[in-house]
């Protein structure tokens, strides 16, 4: 399939702020993305994007009437609405206010102020989002993988699994946490694993420490998809196996390449 240009993207912008509305405006003006509206509160934005879905929302996080993951939840919770890619532009940096947006699935979380290029990436994820590369993965017979889909959050999941769907994978299970992952792991033999690293009862660094050791499936490429920033965390959940981490949030063409680098 074609992919599409950054500039056919229709973009819905909600900002209450003129200033930022107005670098937001000029900075997606020099990307040549001229099919934008903007909104100043998110039940406005809401309300019209129910009757024209468009290829992406960009918020900030604080609006006058819900925060920024008030209003992706309430796109991820609407059937109609839940595949529609989200990015944050935002100058909170706090671990704990972004995190939830973060497992909610978005394409990018960009600091105010934002580069240009930073910008630009994510409307190219954006776009591999809506029309995925058919041919980077070309070689796996993609319809043939078991993959195993392992994350405490519901949305988190669900994102993911609309990901690996749009590259081709359609055998997917899924677990809430590494201890209900070891069950299914008992039942069906898989190709991969994407799970998370932060899990109630037992966490993607005990999975895979259980894959390696103990499970019959010891040599299963593990993908972890993580929004953990500590370096030492990180360290030991390489040591305990993982074949890659891939960060929260993810682009998909990321995610693809270490796809292609674990089971080709």
């Amino acid at each position: 399939m074609n992919k599409i240009p950054i500039s056919d993207l229709a973009i819905t912008v909600i900002e209450p702020s003129s200033m930022q509305s107005r670098i937001i405006r000029e900075r997606l003006s020099d990307l040549d993305v001229t099919n934008v509206q903007f909104f100043l509160d998110g039940q406005a934005a809401l309300e019209n994007i129910k009757q024209s879905v468009p290829d992406l929302v960009i918020s900030s996080l604080y609006l006058p009437d819900m925060t920024g993951l008030d209003l992706v939840m309430s796109l991820r919770n609407d059937q109609q609405l839940e595949a529609v890619p989200f990015m944050l532009i935002s100058s909170v940096t706090a671990f704990a206010e972004l995190d939830p947006i973060r497992q909610a699935g978005v394409v990018a979380i960009l600091p105010k102020p934002f580069e240009s290029a930073d910008l630009k990436r994510a409307l190219f994820a954006t776009v591999d989002l809506i029309v995925p590369d058919d041919v980077a993965l070309s070689e796996i017979a993609l319809d043939e993988l078991m993959v195993l889909v392992v994350d405490d959050s519901l949305t988190a999941r669900n994102h993911i699994c609309r990901v690996l769907n749009n590259l081709g994978i359609e055998n997917i299970k899924k677990a809430k946490n590494g201890k209900e992952a070891i069950g299914v792991l008992g039942e069906s033999y898989f190709d991969l694993v994407v799970t998370d690293y932060n899990m109630p009862e037992m966490d993607g660094e005990a999975l895979t420490r259980y894959i390696r050791e103990n499970s019959e499936q010891k040599a299963i490429p593990v993908l972890m998809v993580t929004s953990e920033e500590s370096e030492s965390r990180l360290s030991a959940v390489q040591q305990a196996g993982v074949s890659g981490i891939c960060d929260k949030p993810f682009e998909p063409a990321a995610v693809r390449e270490m796809i292609r680098n674990l089971l080709i």
